[in-house]
């Protein structure tokens, strides 16, 4: 597919094309996990804590999402340096990190090994993978080739997912997974071509600041992904709040917007099968608040069979927005140079100086 994208603009990184293969990197996630012969004590297994920043810790939220409704055990997602107090032997801790260099996360596990948790780490390699190799822990490695941690959205997602199948934890995990292919590969068909519904998404989101809602464990993730990727791709501003909550705070805020919030803003409503009755209720009593406050409202509903398919229907198409909005800026959608300038400032002891 090189070449035949709508803009003449640099995509040093080729995310374009690592978007549209996001259907073949989740089933090949799914193959690879198969092939994985050590894998963790079921039996000690009383509580999941899943470790990750950025384009790796989502797959803590889409295991929430899709695996949170059927686990017999309670899940968590940690995004920081700290561990948990009651993280113990009886542990099941998913280290996430495409680089294995994360910071946060090397802290976190670290800590965890300490207190005797069972690790399994999701990574290309770096640190995780030695800490990994010197536990005897279960190393799942993701593929090389991507170019950035936002691109290996199945690779690192997946395998977590897999491996509670594997074990029990996830019943019919393997036919979420499958499903979820196949959603991905119909809906990318739609997206690759010209006048696509990530294209008039995008047309009407440039220029304008964009609140991303939606509800329940689905739409959390969903939100974080869009959000994170028109930061990351299109180098663009973008917000976030979930239903019902925003109800009880931020609701009040739309009854004073000025024109110039009226004429620069814009919300995107991502909806989902799994909407609770009263918040598909909130939804639509909540329009009248907030439609005539922004310049553009927009929804966009899910497709496919489950949580996991809805998710990533959800994301392939903020995927393709991002990079449409990418375009239109006549940014390179690949490098994020602050966030590299940023790393490398804490690396020195003169950052503060």
């Amino acid at each position: 597919m090189s070449g035949e994208w709508p803009y003449s603009t640099s995509d040093s990184l080729g995310m374009w094309d690592i978007t549209a293969s996001l259907p073949e990197q989740v089933s090949a996630a799914a193959s690879q996990v198969a092939k994985v012969s050590k894998l963790p004590d079921k039996a000690k297994i009383e509580n999941i804590v899943v470790f990750g920043m950025g384009g790796s810790g989502i797959s803590g939220d889409v295991l929430i999402a899709a695996a949170g409704p059927v686990l017999p055990v309670p899940a968590s997602v940690v995004k920081s340096y700290t561990t948990p107090a009651y993280i113990s032997p009886a542990s099941l801790v998913f280290a996430m990190s495409f680089s294995g260099e994360t910071e946060e996360t090397l802290e976190a596990v670290g800590i965890a090994v300490e207190l005797g948790a069972q690790v399994v780490v999701v990574s290309t390699g770096g640190e995780l993978a030695n800490l990994a190799n010197e536990t005897n822990s279960t190393f799942i490695e993701v593929p090389s080739g991507i170019p950035q941690p936002r691109a290996a959205l199945g690779a690192l997602a997946i395998p977590p997912l897999a491996v509670l199948d594997a074990l029990g934890l996830f019943p019919g995990g393997s036919y979420w997974i499958d499903q979820t292919v196949s959603q991905l590969q119909r809906r990318r068909d739609q997206l690759i071509g010209r006048r696509s519904i990530a294209e008039e998404i995008a047309e009407q989101l440039a220029d304008r600041l964009t609140l991303f809602h939606s509800s329940g464990s689905v739409g959390k993730a969903a939100i974080t992904r869009w959000r994170a990727q028109v930061n990351e791709n299109a180098k663009a501003m973008a917000f976030s709040s979930l239903y019902p909550e925003n109800c009880h705070n931020e609701l009040a805020g739309w009854t004073s917007l000025n024109d110039i919030t009226k004429s620069d803003l814009a919300v995107v409503r991502l909806r989902h099968d799994n909407e609770h009755p009263q918040v598909v209720r909130r939804f639509e009593i909540t329009r009248e608040y907030i439609d005539p406050n922004v310049s553009v409202a927009i929804d966009v509903q899910a497709q496919g069979e489950g949580e996991l398919a809805q998710f990533f229907d959800l994301a392939i198409v903020g995927d393709f927005v991002s990079l449409h909005l990418a375009g239109a800026y006549g940014v390179d959608p690949g490098p994020i140079d602050v966030l590299t300038k940023l790393k490398n400032g804490l690396k020195s002891p003169d950052v503060l100086g």
